[in-house]
């Protein structure tokens, strides 16, 4: 892979990861009920500026601007997967969450969203697919990711 290809990836990649993920809660949000507590929204926010960045770093290739914020959108998901191992922590019990339960409020009268929200605990895992919960697969992602698009970085700086 030439240096320019390993640049492509890269920039490519901090945006697909974020993005990939965020539709993934959304989806898991909206589609199938599981709402997020409030260690699930502290993975979402770095995730959010990542895909701001990677599509600035998009916007700013040509430039030479593009691989400092390709390198904050990866710092950015590497954030959201170290939250995210924490989150996973917290849900198998191995160390204690800094968060308490949060509710997520309808719409309509305010008393009635506040009374019949559901309480959503960050100590709990909703979902899990072979014992890994949400939480953890965006470590999981996330951390790989991010590295990934820094060690492409590197690469395309060596090579250059």
């Amino acid at each position: 892979m030439t240096s320019q290809q390993s640049r492509n990836v890269a920039y490519a990649l901090a945006l697909i990861v974020p993005a990939a993920l965020m539709g993934g809660a959304l989806i898991s949000q909206y589609v199938f009920g599981l709402y997020p507590c409030q260690m699930c929204w502290w993975q979402r926010y770095p995730h959010i500026a990542a895909i701001v960045l990677a599509v600035l770093a998009l916007a700013m290739k040509g430039k030479g601007s593009g691989d400092l914020a390709v390198t904050l959108a990866a710092t950015a998901i590497g954030i959201s997967g170290l939250i995210g191992g924490f989150h996973a922590g917290v849900e198998y019990g191995w160390w204690e969450g800094v968060t308490a339960c949060s509710t997520v409020a309808g719409g309509g009268n305010p008393l009635d969203a506040i009374m019949n929200a559901p309480v959503v605990r960050c100590d709990h895992a909703p979902w899990d697919l072979f014992g890994i919960s949400l939480a953890g697969f965006n470590f999981l992602i996330s951390t790989a990711g991010a590295i990934l698009v820094f060690a492409l970085l590197g690469k395309s700086r060596k090579g250059a």
